[in-house]
C-alpha cells in the first residue's frame, strides 16, 4: 500500500459477488447508502479516501495514481481477488487508473460522472478552490457543489440526500478537501484508457457540467470494451439522486444485460 498516504478502514456489507463504491470529492463512504440498499447480492465494500470522513488528512499532496495503489494495497491485503469497481467523479477517476494499472483487481468497471482529464479552466478553477478551503473552510463551496450535483427539484424539495450531502461537505476538513483538490487539477488518465480490459460501463448524469458530459463519450470511444448510458433528468450526483434507478442500472450491467 502506498505509505504516503493515512490507512483507511475499509467497510463491508452483504454477500455476492465484491463491488467496491468509491466516493466523489468532499463526501464519504456513507453515501452510497440509498444505493447499498438496493444491492444486497452483492459483497458491497466502501472506504472513506484520505482527509474524508474517518480516514486523516495526508502529510503532503497526492496523486490519482496514489489513490489507485492505495486501492490495489487494500484489495491485496483482504485477499478480494477481482472485483466490479464503480466511481463516482474522483471515485471515477481512481477507478480508470486502477483498472488500468493492476488488471488483475478489476473484473467490471463503472466509471459515474467523471473525466480523463480535466479542461485548463476547471484545472485552475480546482487550484483556486483549494486555496479557498483552505482560507474559508468549506462552507463557500456548499451550495455550489448542491447545484452542481442535484436537480432544481432535489433541492427544492429538500431531499434527504441534498441534506446529508450538505451535512458531509461541512464536516469534511478543510485541508482534506484542499488535497483532493490538487490531485483532481493534475489528474489525466487521457493515455490509460486504451490499456483498460475489463468490461466498462460509463454513466453520465443528462444535465451534468459540460466537462463531464463531453469526458463521458470520449471515455466510452476509447475504453476498448465499454458502452455509454446517460441517466435522464440527472445532474453529476444523479446516481445518489436516483438510486434504485442507478442501482438497476449497476445491476443489469454486472448481470451481462447492458443497456444500448
Amino acid at each position: 500500500m502506498t505509505t504516503d498516504l493515512p490507512r483507511p478502514q475499509l467497510h463491508r456489507t452483504g454477500g455476492g459477488p465484491p463491488v467496491v463504491l468509491l466516493h466523489p470529492l468532499g463526501v464519504d463512504h456513507s453515501v452510497w447508502s440509498p444505493v447499498q440498499t438496493r444491492l444486497e447480492r452483492f459483497t458491497l465494500l466502501g472506504y472513506d479516501l484520505p482527509g474524508h470522513g474517518r480516514t486523516a488528512v495526508p502529510a503532503s499532496r497526492y496523486t490519482v495514481d496514489d489513490l489507485a495503489e492505495q486501492l490495489a494495497g487494500l484489495l491485496d491485503e483482504q485477499a478480494v481477488g477481482a472485483a466490479h469497481v464503480v466511481g463516482v467523479s474522483l471515485g471515477g477517476l481512481v477507478a480508470q487508473a486502477l483498472a488500468a494499472r493492476r488488471p488483475d483487481l478489476v473484473d467490471h468497471l463503472v466509471v459515474v460522472d467523471a473525466v480523463d482529464v480535466y479542461p485548463p479552466p476547471m484545472r485552475s478553477m480546482w487550484q483556486d478552490r483549494a486555496a479557498l478551503v483552505r482560507a474559508e473552510g468549506t462552507a463557500p463551496v456548499v451550495e455550489p457543489t448542491l447545484e452542481l450535483w442535484f436537480s432544481a427539484e432535489a433541492r427544492e424539495a429538500g431531499a434527504q440526500v441534498v441534506d446529508t450531502v450538505r451535512g458531509l461537505l461541512l464536516a469534511t476538513d478543510p485541508e482534506g478537501y484542499a488535497r483532493a483538490c490538487e490531485a483532481l487539477q493534475t489528474a489525466d488518465t487521457s493515455e490509460l484508457l486504451a490499456s483498460i480490459r475489463a468490461t466498462t460501463l460509463v454513466v453520465c448524469g443528462e444535465y451534468d457540467a459540460p466537462a463531464f458530459t463531453a469526458a463521458a463519450p470520449r471515455l466510452a470511444d476509447t475504453v476498448p470494451n465499454a458502452r455509454l448510458v446517460w441517466l435522464p433528468g440527472a445532474r453529476h450526483a444523479g446516481a445518489l439522486e436516483q438510486p434504485e434507478a442507478f442501482a438497476g442500472l449497476l445491476a443489469d450491467f454486472l448481470s451481462g444485460a447492458v443497456p444500448d
